[in-house]
């Protein structure tokens, strides 16, 4: 892609950065609505057995997976066109799903702003190293990478580390702005959780809101992944990184069934996400639909992106993800390489 093209991408972008008041009040209705009856279904149906709880549930988690989205877009200040009903709507979207509003938003504008640079890993990030970082790495460092990115782990223990630990602390050199919204969300969720613990009882509360949790969670965390690590995905050094590039081509087009499309806020169009955050989730489709260059970008659907789960390590010379096993014959490098880690 020419220079050229891209400011002509970016061009053709801008018309859907826009984001209209009703759609963003109508989408808030159609999600938290359903997830407050569904989670009060699943809370009465414990009564019957919890194999039927499982059920409304599973739906809940996906309607929380949507919520998210709504807190997404509410940290990059393209839900609404008053970024102070962004941090309000986005500060108590943040309690339902446990990210506190000002820390999450800087993390993940770190995440878009270095999404693919190999120079500047380790923020908001899935953790990655190269094939020569991995062969170069002492053996305590490649365990724990190796444990990192087993999939029972990304994706069991992942939302407990991420939801639970991870964000309820204050980051280093945080402002004191992040710092009081990040107690201000920690200390409504308390209350929250104590409230309903007396009302529903705690048992009660922790097998239905631990299920949705956790499912929410893994799917979370799988749509993250699954978005940026495919086979052939862009990686390139800070001299050589491009924005435009790292947003068409190191992230994918993950063609969903409808109904998972419209639970997870069509962030299935990350592509278009990525090129600009400003675009509403309710646009994405709309902008990727009528953007011809957009028809080319790496395309990935729900049974093409169970590979991912062997892409471990990204390989510079082929430029593609490959798996542990692929290296078992590769030679280690006498070139000392520096082994960057987010852990």
């Amino acid at each position: 892609m020419t220079v050229q093209n891209t400011k002509s991408l970016r061009k053709q972008i801008a018309p859907f950065e826009k984001s209209t008041t009703k759609e963003s009040i109508w989408q808030i209705i159609n999600t938290i609505g359903p997830f407050l009856i569904l989670w009060y279904l699943a809370y009465i149906s414990l009564s019957v057995s919890y194999w039927l709880t499982l059920i409304p549930a599973i739906l809940a988690a996906g309607f929380l997976t949507r919520i998210f989205i709504i807190f997404h877009d509410c940290t990059h200040h393209s839900f609404f066109k008053s970024r102070r009903a962004n941090r309000i709507v986005g500060t108590c979207m943040g309690v339902l799903t446990l990210f506190p509003f000002d820390q999450w938003g800087h993390e993940h504008s770190v995440h878009h702003a270095t999404s693919g640079n190999l120079d500047k890993r380790g923020t908001g990030d899935i953790w990655t190293l190269t094939v020569d970082e991995y062969l170069a790495a002492p053996l305590k460092l490649r365990f724990a990478y190796r444990f990192y990115r087993n999939p029972l782990v990304m994706f069991g223990l992942g939302p407990i580390y991420v939801f639970l630990l991870k964000n309820r602390f204050n980051r280093k050199g945080a402002r004191r702005k992040e710092k009081m919204n990040t107690y201000l969300t920690n200390a409504i969720i308390c209350i929250l959780v104590a409230v309903l613990c007396l009302l529903v009882g705690w048992q009660s509360f922790l097998l239905v809101q631990g299920s949705i949790f956790m499912i929410s969670g893994s799917v979370g965390i799988w749509l993250f992944y699954v978005q940026h690590t495919f086979e052939d995905s862009y990686f390139e050094e800070n001299e050589e990184w491009e924005y435009v590039l790292a947003a068409v081509e190191g992230s994918s087009f993950y063609k969903l069934p409808k109904l998972m499309q419209f639970l997870t806020g069509n962030i299935g169009y990350h592509h278009v996400h990525h090129l600009s955050p400003r675009v509403p989730n309710y646009k994405l489709e709309m902008a990727h639909n009528n953007t011809e260059p957009l028809e080319n970008v790496p395309t990935i659907t729900l049974a093409t992106s169970l590979q991912s789960l062997r892409f471990r390590l990204w390989d510079e010379d082929k430029k593609n993800f490959v798996g542990f096993k692929d290296i078992r014959y590769v030679t280690k490098k006498s070139v000392p390489v520096q082994v960057k880690s987010e852990l």
